[in-house]
């Protein structure tokens, strides 16, 4: 689970590149919502990967 949450970190991170850069104008609203949305997972991820290990 922590390995799909970083991978989708990651793709959300290149949409934001080109969503903020201007390059895909339209998608900048797209590019945000997955941007927060995939932070948000990989940081559930990170806490529920520590907990574990306790």
């Amino acid at each position: 689970m922590l390995n799909y949450a970083v991978i989708f970190l990651v793709i959300a991170l290149i949409a934001a590149v080109f969503g903020f850069g201007g390059i895909a104008a339209g998608a900048v609203e797209i590019a945000k919502i997955l941007f927060f949305v995939f932070v948000i997972l990989a940081i559930v991820s990170f806490v529920v990967s520590l907990l574990r290990k306790k």
